[in-house]
């Protein structure tokens, strides 16, 4: 009997796992706040050098004037070239003006859309405007090192003990970042709060509550968490306009996280695997009498068929010694790459996009819900393949059509979500068990280095000026995500009912055979990290 067996005595998806299940979930609308949290605090409003710059113009003749742009100020400018100055072309952008000037040293802002962020009070405009996207960026590195890191922790330590821990950096980091000034301190607590937000995502990722056939649905619920999330921050930017006070006030309520010490059960399989069994029955036990089942003890499989399962595991070297199945580990791994650098971009581009920023990310965050909705009916019944793919052309299809003036951000938000989505359930299905863990490990690698690059792309249109600069960034998403699709029509349907567990199932999987024919492989001749392994069929 394997472990998925369990759920016929304690039930597949009864109240007690929906509950644990909403409960591990809800930390993802918030780590969703956090990573998109830089939209709204590290906003750049309209801005222009402050008349304080200006000199000799306190007792200056009537016919000198100073002209200010955003980031310089052009002082003794006589009345006859200043018609001269505003009809010219160059009028749109000042600072490329060729008159003496000199740099700004203070700036005015725009309190329009928000009455100060932190690049407001911080001046990071002009030569500074870089720091800004260093912040995000320090952001996605400590997301990195809790993502990586956080997997070891696990192993050791236990699923519920690295949760807890999560949360209680996430409150330790979040909640002081409304009193730092600095953009040295500033910098520090938003690497603690990737930390945390990485830890958080793979401790609440937890699949083993429910059965096998709702995996996919459960996955789906966990992207409409991060979806809502997102949704959350639109609305409580818009009502809270000061960078303080809107990072306080999401980040307050998360203190009820800490309950969770009390509220969620440690994972079961973790618990099997320390050889703490019998606290492991104990929490099925439970979960089988709250769901009213009748049960006989032990509910675990014999401690024979764990062990028989573990000596069938190899190392992902040998995994990837097959031509076939390295090809797939490519795909996978490129293919986690550009969906986070593409998901994570665009995320991050609604600032250059014009008009209200509220606007943008409430649409944002709607095409994000709206491609994990898709992914519900279509994957059981288009299939993995045709669903990833699709998404992909979709969202790069959409995006390159951003070079014309109609605008199709929206459906290139939509494709990037469904493909995210999808990515997640399509790793898990290509990698067999014996593999899995290892194989999401680096995939999740890619997707960070992926994340950690993104934010440089939206700027390439304060580099590059211009209608080209600013085409440029949807241009080069929609690029790599065509290049990525037409890469994943190389790998194999996994709309399977059963998993690959061995090398030989996943080798059976990219011929193209069905859960049959895998479970008709009875023999596998020891593996060996050369090619010329060979599977032995009855």
């Amino acid at each position: 009997m394997a472990y998925d067996d369990v759920y016929r005595m304690i039930g597949s998806c009864g109240r007690y796992q929906k509950l644990i299940y909403v409960l591990q979930t809800l930390p993802v609308m918030f780590a969703a706040v956090q990573t998109y949290l830089s939209v709204f605090i590290l906003y750049v409003p309209d801005h222009r050098c402050s008349s304080l710059n200006s000199i000799n113009t306190t007792h200056a003749p009537q016919d000198i004037h100073f002209l200010s742009s955003r980031c310089k100020v052009y002082n003794n400018i006589k009345s006859e070239f200043l018609y001269e100055v505003y009809n010219s072309p160059e009028s749109s952008n000042w600072d490329n003006l060729t008159m003496p000037s000199s740099e700004c040293r203070s700036w005015e802002y725009d309190t329009a859309l928000f009455e100060n962020t932190f690049v407001t009070q911080k001046n990071l405009v002009c030569k500074k405007k870089l720091y800004r996207t260093h912040a995000i960026v320090a952001y996605m590195a400590g997301f990195t090192l809790g993502s990586l890191g956080i997997g070891i922790f696990s192993d050791k330590f236990g699923r519920k003990v690295v949760l807890m821990a999560s949360i209680a950096l996430y409150i330790g980091s979040s909640i002081p970042l409304s009193f730092v000034n600095e953009f040295s301190e500033f910098t520090v607590s938003r690497i603690f709060s990737g930390v945390s937000v990485g830890g958080l995502l793979n401790t609440c990722y937890v699949m083993e509550l429910v059965e096998p056939r709702m995996r996919m649905l459960a996955g789906m619920v966990y992207m409409l968490f991060w979806g809502t999330g997102a949704l959350l921050l639109t609305g409580m930017a818009y009502l809270i306009r000061d960078w303080r006070n809107l990072n306080l006030s999401l980040a307050l309520p998360t203190i009820l996280f800490l309950f969770y010490k009390i509220l969620v059960p440690e994972s079961t399989r973790w618990l099997v695997v320390k050889g703490r069994r019998k606290q492991a029955e104990n929490i099925l036990s439970l979960n089988a009498r709250r769901n009213n089942r009748s049960f006989k003890e032990p509910i675990l499989p014999d401690e024979d068929e764990e062990a028989q399962r573990d000596e069938q595991r190899v190392s992902f070297i040998a995994f990837c010694s097959y031509p076939r199945l390295l090809c797939n580990t490519f795909v996978i791994f490129f293919n986690w790459f550009v969906v986070s650098l593409v998901f994570f971009g665009l995320s991050w581009n609604v600032s250059n996009l014009g008009n209200d920023v509220f606007l943008n990310f409430y649409l944002t965050s709607i095409a994000q819900i709206v491609g994990f909705l898709l992914c519900i009916p279509l994957l059981n019944g288009v299939g993995r393949k045709p669903v990833y793919v699709g998404s992909l052309f979709m969202g790069g299809v959409a995006l390159l059509l951003t070079i014309f003036p109609v605008k199709y951000g929206s459906s290139g938000m939509t494709g990037s979500s469904m493909a995210v989505a999808t990515l997640f359930l399509y790793s898990t299905e290509l990698f067999p068990t014996v593999v899995r863990n290892s194989g999401l490990g680096i995939a999740n690698l890619c997707a960070c280095i992926g994340g950690i690059i993104a934010p440089y792309i939206p700027d390439l249109n304060k580099i590059v000026s211009g209608d080209i600069g600013r085409i440029l960034p949807m241009s080069i998403f929609g690029i790599f995500a065509i290049i990525a699709g037409l890469l994943s029509l190389l790998l194999p349907e996994t709309n399977k009912p059963r998993l690959p567990e061995t090398l030989g199932d996943a080798v059976l999987q990219n011929e193209g055979h069905t859960h049959r024919d895998m479970e008709m492989v009875t023999v596998i001749q020891p593996l060996k990290e050369t090619p010329e392994n060979s599977l032995t069929l009855q």
